[in-house]
This record gives C-alpha cells, structure tokens and sequence, in this order.
C-alpha cells in the first residue's frame, strides 16, 4: 500500500488529536532539557543573542497534533502519538543507549538476568577460585561490591544491548529519571530511532490508505488526507525561526514573516544554512573561510596585533578613565581588578604622581590576599572609590556625570553627546578610556590547536599599534559610513536604547564599538559584501557583532577567562571595563560552522517576508504562533544594534525586507493599542486559513485577566478556541531568580461557526461549569487507564486547570453577543482600571469550577468544597509535593487560580526549580496571626493545635483551646478530622504526622462521646 492510495480531503473536518489528548508533562520536560543545552540548542548557532525562541521539541509535538486525527481511542492515539516523538519506552530505550547512558554494571545492578555471561565480560580469571562461583551468579549484582569488572562482551549485538536497556529503564519509576538519561531525539540518528515504530503506525491508520515509513511520508499523506496536498505551517511572529524550522524539518510546506529584519535574517538562516544539503553547506564554509583569510591576510600585513616577539594577542581589555575633581587625579574606574582566577592574575594601580594618574601594572601568580584585595575595584555602588597617599576618596559617579533633574521630571547630566564621526572620547571628555591589559597567545602555539596564552602589562609598543589603529579609522571612518560598511544611524531613545545616552553620551549606533572593532568589522563587511555576496555568510557577520563590542565583559571566573556576548542579558547594559577581541579571536565567530541536521535538505517549500502579522497574504493550513505577549525583550529595540550593520546594499533575498525595527508598527506587550494589533492579526491569519485548519497559539499565563484579553483578541478576530494545554518551558537561572513563570499555554483554535450566536451570563454559566466538569473528568478517567498500564499520570493538575480555562474559553468564544453587546466591539474597548467586566467573571467562574474538581488524593471532596483559597492552596500544594513537584509556576499558578493574596506567606522557597511550601513546624507565631491570610482560617488553628502537641501542651489543652476559638466547633468538627487524616498522610515529616494522628484521634472521640 503506497500513498497514491489515499483519498484527499478523507480527513476534512476530522478533529485533531491535540484537541483532545497532548503528553504535556512529558513535552514539558523534553522542553526543559532542550533549553538546558544551551549552545547546543540547534538554531543558537545563528545567533543566541535572540533568547525568545520556543523548543524545537514542542513545536514538533504541536505540528503533529494537529495532523493526526482522533480515531475514538484516545489511550491508543496517545500511544501512538508517543512513538512518534520517541516518548516510548522504545525510543526511551534507544535514545539512552545512543547516550551510552548506562555502564554494564549499572545495568547490573538493575535487572534479573539468568544468562549475564552472554551479555558481558569479567575480569576474573579461569584460573582463579572465583571464576566457577562467578560462572553461575545471577542479576541483580552489585558488581562493585563483589569487586568484580565487568563491560560489554566484544561479540554482543546492538539488539542484545537494546534488550538489556529497556529492562533497566523500566526499573526507574518516572518518565523524566528516564529521559534524563537520554539524548534528545533530534541528537539520534532518526532511521534509527524510529525504524521500529512505522508498523503500528501504519497498522493505526491502515483504514485511511497511510503507508509511511518516515516523518516527512507521514506529514505528507496526512496533509493529503486533510487538505488534499502537503500541510503549509505560517508563522507570523516568527522571531528566531524555530516554528518555521521545525515544521520544514518535519516536512510541512512553511511561510514565516516578522516585522524585524533581524528575526527573518534568522529564520531565513534556520532555513537555508541549517536546512541546506550537505553540498550547499560546504560551498557556505568554503565562502566563510576565504573572506575570513582575506581579513586576517590585511591585519597581519598592518601589524597591529603582534608583538615584536611574534606573539598576537587574543583580547584586549580596557576600561574607563576619570579625573577625580577633588584630587586632580585621573583614576581608571573598574568593579574589579581581578582578570583570572584561574590563573591568579590581578591589574594593581601604582600611583604615578609626576603625572597623577596611575600606572597599571599586570601581575600573574599572585597570592590569595592579593586576590582578594584585586576584588574591589575603583567602581563600589555607585561611587568612584580609590586610595591615595594612605587617604581614601570616594565621589558618586552621578556627581562625576552630572545628573540633575529637568523642569519635566526626566534625568539629565553633563555628558557630552557624541557626534557622528566621533569613535572616541575626546581630550575634555567625562569619561576617558584606558587599555589596561592585553591576553598574548604565544609565537611557537599560535598554529597549534590548542593555544598557549598570557597576560600582560600595556607598554609603549602596544599603545604605538593602538593609535595606529585609530588613525586608521579616523582617515576612513566617513567614507566606511558612506559604503554602509559602518553604522551611520542614530540611536532612537527607548526603553532599552536611552541607557547608552544617558550613561556615555553615545548617539550614534557606532558609538558603541572602540577603534579596533570598527576596523575589524568594517574590512568584514566590505569582504562579505563585494567579493562573497552570500546571505548566509552575512548572518554569521551578524553573530559576529554580538561576540565583541563596548559592552562585552570580560569573565575572570574559575577556568573561564573568556569574552562573554553582548547580549548576555537582553539590554544595552554599559559597562566601566569591557574587552575587545582581537581578529584572531574575532574570525572564528566569521568561519562557525552549526551541525548538519538530518533530513536536511528540507523537503518542502518555504518563503520568509518581513512585514507586519496584519498584512499576511499568504495561506496556511497551520498558523502556530508566538506573539509577543507579556514579553519583557524589547526586541524592536535592541535589535537596532545589529540593523545598522546591515541595512545597506544587503545581499537578496534580504534586499526585498526594510531595514528597519520599525518601533511604531511593533505589537507590544499589554494595553488598548496591544489588544487592537493582536485582533488585526490574528484576524488576517484566520482570513487566510481554510474552515477546517487551525490556529496555535503560544503565551506564557499571567492571571485571568491575561485570559480575558485573550477571550476578547480571539472573539473579534472570528476565532474559538478548542483546547489548551500548559508546558513548562524554561529553567533556571541567575537572571531568572524569584516569581518569574516557567511555563507556556498552548491554544488551540479553529474558525467560530457561521451565523449569529447570542446569550446571557446567566445561561453561559452553568454551560462553562458542564463544559469544564466535562473536559476534566475526561482527562482524569485518560489518566486513571494510562496510569494503570505505564504507572505515571498523562496530565498533572495544572493541565487540567489549563483545561478548565480552555473548556471556558471554548464555550465563551461560540457567542457573536453576549448580553446583548456584540463581542468584537465589547473586545476592543479600552478598560478601565479595577473593572471587572463579565468574561472576567465567567473566567474566574470556570477557574473555580476546575479547582472544586481537583480534590488532593486523601481528602473528601465535602471538604475540599467548604474550604477556604488559602487552605485550598495549602493541601493542594502538599498533596503535590509528595509527587516530587517542586517548580514554581505551579505554585504561581495555583495561588492565582485559588485567589491567595500572598501565597509567599506560607512559602519556605521560592527558588524556580525548587520550591516548597513551609511544614507545619515551620511556621512562626507571626505567621498564623488572625491578620494573615492563613492564620485567620481554622487550618491556621489546626496548624497551631499541632505545633502545640509538639511542644508537649496536653492534647485536651489543645482541643479546648480549638473549642473556645471556633463558634461553629460542632459543625466542623468532621472537617477538621478529615484535614487532620490527610496531613497523617501527606506532611513529611514524621512528628507532625503522628501529632495529626494524635489530634485527630481525639476529635473523633469527641464525637463518639456525644459531645
């Protein structure tokens, strides 16, 4: 059977299977460690200044569920749809042994095996008494114990080995212990991985005509099954390109647009770099090489990176210069003098006071408290703070700028703003700037492959080659402007932008690289540009410029010693010491070469276009998006650093975009103006979609409001959303300590029905609590049969608290009216602050409606009814963490969906990926007070009572006390009980479990007293 046998459009209309089941749990972690690999990630090679993108692994799984279509047996369809994305025991078992993840004896150590002697090897001799004994042992074996060596026998087959993992990994009890022992799907080889799943597959849709033995085959009849040819994917806010990258790998046709030109140069790079074919790849790495040896051919010839020993320097590191006006002084300014840690190198300032200013001398080897010492720079909050003559002197650096407040409120200083063909400060100048220390690689291990490198003091010769460097960009600078091969484009205050102005008095976008960089990029450019005019080496220009700039930091920290990126963070941070690479250290950024992608090159067809979501004029099937909601990255701002580079005479295709961030016409992140372009855009995409695509959509949750602005974006642009499902999507870091949320809601939606549909809150209430119940009784009734054959649930509470806001948003977004008012205008009002208008209500009714369904395993559902937010939060959240869940958007989310005021009262961390509630023994009096929110509750009371029994306070004191205190005692007495029974079972510590059992002990006497 081939698929010439296959009907078009047999499956139109056919709902798809993420409407109804998607492995969110499993996706989430698959996500997390995505992320977690950091460079590794497929698509930040093109650049990992764009932090924005969503995880390959995700967008798979959405292309894919909404492709293959519901049969009637959902355990069935999940299954398959598992294999599919190697979520299978098998392609766990698979990916693992790819990894080499386990040794043999930690196999071992695991499973019973009768014959292990066929599977591996000893190091016991025949000779030796042992070896009969160890002829016959049996498995489980703690081989380290018994001393005994064991690996893999030289004649065992990859199926043997395959036989043995999958008995291992079916000894760990979760799916993410046995994913984490694997690599990611995309990092095997994927004939490989899948070469057992494509008869079920095709046995699953045997009755549809599929025959499919990859992927692309696969993708491909589908699309055929439900639109009569090969499924387009579009993407309209297509940012880094990892929705349109996906779908092509996964051989969809793709349209991706952006209003940015830097986010289609990106995509488009995704497309044709990572997606080229071997071929096309090499002849790329053929054009990077040659432009890059061109360059580095002048810089050598210029002598303005070697030494007169032969050596050539690697970084150059430099800082800001000030006069002190209390002393006269000129005084380099630096957080730190520390400039390795690894190798115990150390900048000291020795007072020059025939000149007053300080030499700067580089010190290697030096001892600890010499490193210490270096630790505190010249620059400490805020202030400029140095040594002189036994005398210390500090001065604010706001004094040294300036800083006075205007007539309007807004923060000036004295600064001087630099003119266009300024790429220096110049003699009166504030702020100076000062070499201070090169990093040498040496003569005899500049050709070797790994590089034998120093530190050293700035001398006469060094500063000789740096003016010769400035005069050269003085002589050229102009003319470079003209050519567009340097920025002559000045930067637009904003947000992001005004800190280069303010804090430097930098105007112009070239302001913010020093005489060597400009050189160096400037012969780059003209390179690419004349004599390569290839795109895809432009965007490896791109990368380039955010390797080395005015604001990249030199890292000294333990075995680093390296240059960080501009965009570390994702602002225009200035910086008083910063560091340069030279062009040695700058060409291999030029000549970087991602990994080859299997199934590349793409099958399908792809365009990229740079122009507003609104203006789409193209039609796909699919429309996956990620909108710009809620989105902290100003990237309409930022990417300005890298547009000037490139606006002039780029090569095609990207001479058919606009160079431009174009600020004005950029969709941003809350507000009247926000909900109108989301409308306009999600309105053209339904425009130009068929009646039976549909629409995905990718936000991270807030609080219902965020929901209500959705219900209203998705209403006017004629859409109704179908499913949702939650996916925890990012990890921690330092710069994301705190309240950040680590998860991202998927949306599904197709067109709203035809004709008018009208109703009333009244009517609409009872139908979103029906709908609610319905869908998440669906998904606990899924849970319970996949739990019982695989031992884990399919979803967790908060898919099916997502499913509550979907199963409410699917039945608001039916209605054209609702209380008479037509949606599309009750959507595009402005709000007015405080207001709560009636889909506000409704979300919050449906909220309620999924959490009085998620009664914790162990407690009654009578008195999960009758409790209050807080207590609800605290079982819920106690219940939880018995399964291991630690992450803090769960706690984030469920605080809002059960409206806790301050649910950090009750928090004993708040740490992203390890956070907990307080145990009972953790609260203080202060917290269970009747001002707090927990403490004004009877489970504060029970909290208290349990402390209590702890202390040794008799426990007839206890009740007592709870007696005087509660009025309606007699009447909540079985729910305390019933509380009292669940913290027995679920609080982790010992003592207060049996306290609980103790209190609760007493209470039920009590009542079989009568009294």
């Amino acid at each position: 059977m081939t698929k010439t046998t296959l009907k078009p459009f047999a499956l139109k209309d056919a709902p798809a299977l993420i409407e109804a089941v998607f492995p969110a749990q499993k996706v989430s972690f698959e996500a997390q460690k995505e992320r977690k690999a950091n460079l590794g990630q497929t698509l930040t090679g093109l650049g990992s200044y764009w932090k924005g993108r969503k995880p390959l692994i995700l967008v798979r799984a959405i292309v894919l569920g909404c492709l293959l279509p519901q049969t009637g047996d959902a355990k069935k369809d999940l299954e398959i749809f598992e294999k599919l994305m190697a979520f299978d025991d098998e392609g766990l078992a698979r990916r693992a042994l790819s990894q080499n993840a386990l040794r043999p004896a930690d196999i071992a150590a695991r499973i019973e095996l009768n014959n292990p002697w066929s599977y591996f090897s000893h190091n016991v001799k025949r000779d030796d008494p042992m070896a009969e004994d160890v002829a016959s042992w049996t498995f489980p074996l703690d081989c380290d114990e018994e001393g005994i060596a064991i690996r893999w026998r030289r004649d065992v087959s990859e199926d043997d080995k395959l036989f043995l993992y999958r008995k291992a990994l079916s000894t760990f009890k979760t799916y993410e212990e046995k994913a984490a022992l694997c690599k990611r799907p995309e990092e095997v080889d994927q004939n490989w991985l899948y070469a057992p799943i494509w008869p079920a597959v095709n046995r699953q849709y045997a009755h549809l005509g599929i025959e499919a033995w990859s992927h692309e085959e696969l993708v491909e009849q589908l699309g055929i099954l439900r639109y009569g040819h090969r499924p387009r994917v579009g993407d309209t806010f297509c940012g880094g390109g990892s929705i349109p990258f996906e779908a092509a790998r996964l051989g969809c046709d793709v349209y991706a647009s952006d209003l940015n030109p830097v986010a289609c140069m990106l995509t488009w790079g995704a497309l044709n770099i990572i997606g080229a074919s071997p071929e096309r790849r090499a002849e790329i790495e053929q054009a990077q090489r040659e432009v890059a040896e061109v360059v580095d051919k002048e810089i050598t010839e210029l002598g303005i990176e070697h030494d007169e020993h032969g050596n050539r320097a690697k970084a150059y590191l430099y800082c800001l210069e000030t006069r002190c006006p209390e002393t006269g002084w000129m005084v380099p300014m630096s957080p730190s003098w520390v400039i390795s840690k690894t190798r115990n190198v150390i900048a000291k300032l020795i007072p020059d006071h025939a000149n007053k200013r300080f030499k700067i001398d580089v010190m290697s080897g030096v001892s600890a408290a010499e490193m210490k010492a270096a630790e505190k720079g010249t620059v400490q909050d805020g202030m400029l703070v140095y040594d002189l003559d036994g005398k210390t002197y500090r001065m604010p650096i706001k004094t040294l700028r300036g800083d006075y407040r205007d007539a309007d409120g807004s923060t000036k200083n004295r600064l001087r703003r630099w003119e266009k063909l300024d790429f220096k400060p110049r003699p009166d100048d504030i702020f100076q700037e000062r070499l201070y220390a090169i990093q040498w690689i040496t003569k005899e291990s500049l050709d070797k492959p790994r590089q034998e490198t120093f530190f050293a003091s700035v001398t006469e010769a060094d500063l000789k080659r740096e003016h010769e460097v400035e005069s050269i960009v003085a002589n050229n600078l102009a003319q470079w402007q003209a050519e567009g091969l340097v920025p002559d484009m000045e930067i637009e205050p904003g947000e992001k932008t005004d800190e280069p102005i303010r804090t430097r008095g930098w105007t112009y976008w070239h302001h913010l690289f020093n005489a060597r960089q400009l050189l160096y990029f400037a012969r780059l450019s003209e390179q690419i540009r004349t004599q390569c005019s290839m795109a895809e080496v432009l965007i490896y220009f791109g990368r380039s410029l955010d390797t080395s700039s005015r604001l990249t930091r030199w890292d000294s920290a333990p075995g680093q010693d390296r240059v960080a990126n501009t965009f570390s963070n994702q602002a225009l941070n200035t910086l008083m010491n910063w560091v340069a690479r030279s062009y040695w250290h700058l060409a291999p950024q030029v000549t970087y070469q991602p990994s080859l992608v299997q199934g590349a090159p793409f099958i399908g067809k792809f365009s990229v276009a740079s122009r507003e979501a609104s203006t789409v004029n193209e039609s796909c099937e699919f429309w996956v998006t990620d909108p710009p909601y809620a989105d902290a990255v100003n990237y309409h701002e930022i990417t300005e650093y890298f547009i000037p580079w490139l606006r002039k005479n780029p090569p095609a295709p990207f001479d058919q975009w606009t160079w431009d961030s174009r600020r004005a016409l950029a969709i941003k992140g809350s507000g009247d103006e926000f909900r109108r372009g989301m409308v306009n855009a999600y309105r053209a995409m339904a425009e130009h979609m068929p009646d039976d695509g549909l629409q995905c959509v990718m936000f991270t949750h807030q609080d219902t409001e965020v929901w209500s602005d959705m219900v209203g974006i998705f209403w006017a642009a004629g859409l109704q959303v179908v499913a949702a499902w939650y996916v925890a999507t990012e990890t921690t870091s330092e710069l994301k300590k705190g309240g950040y949320v680590q998860g991202t809601v998927i949306l599904i939606l197709r067109k709203r029905p035809p004709g008018e549909h009208s109703g009333f809150k009244q009517r609409i209430l009872p139908a979103v609590r029906a709908e609610v119940q319905s869908q998440i009784e669906t998904m606990m009734h899924l849970n319970k049969e996949v739990k019982g054959k695989h031992g884990e649930p399919v979803f967790n509470d908060s898919d099916l608290q997502m499913a509550g806001y979907a199963a409410a948003l699917k039945v608001l977004t039916a209605y054209t009216h609702i209380g008479g008012e037509d949606v599309t205008n009750f959507a595009l009002r402005p709000r007015t602050r405080g207001e709560v208008t009636v889909v506000d209500e409704i979300v919050q009714q449906a909220a309620e409606a999924a959490n009085s369904l998620l009664v914790p395993e162990g407690l009654s559902a009578e008195t999960w009814a009758k409790l209050s937010g807080i207590q609800r939060f605290y079982l819920r959240m106690m219940d939880m963490e018995t399964t291991g869940a630690s992450k803090l958007d769960n706690y984030q989310n469920f605080a809002k969906a059960f409206r806790v005021q301050d649910y950090a009262r009750v928090m004993a961390s708040l740490t992203a990926n390890k956070a907990r509630l307080k145990r009972v023994t953790e609260f203080t009096s202060r917290d269970l007070t009747d001002s707090t929110e927990i403490g004004a509750t009877w489970l504060g009371r029970l909290i208290i009572g349990i402390q209590q029994l702890l202390n040794e306070i008799e426990a007839q004191t206890v009740i007592s006390q709870l007696q005087a205190e509660m009025p309606d005692f007699l009447d909540i007495r079985p729910l305390l009980i019933d509380v009292l029974a669940f913290i027995e079972r679920k609080a982790p510590e010992m003592q207060v479990r049996e306290a609980a059992e103790i209190l609760g002990a007493r209470l039920r006497n009590l009542r079989a007293l009568g009294q």
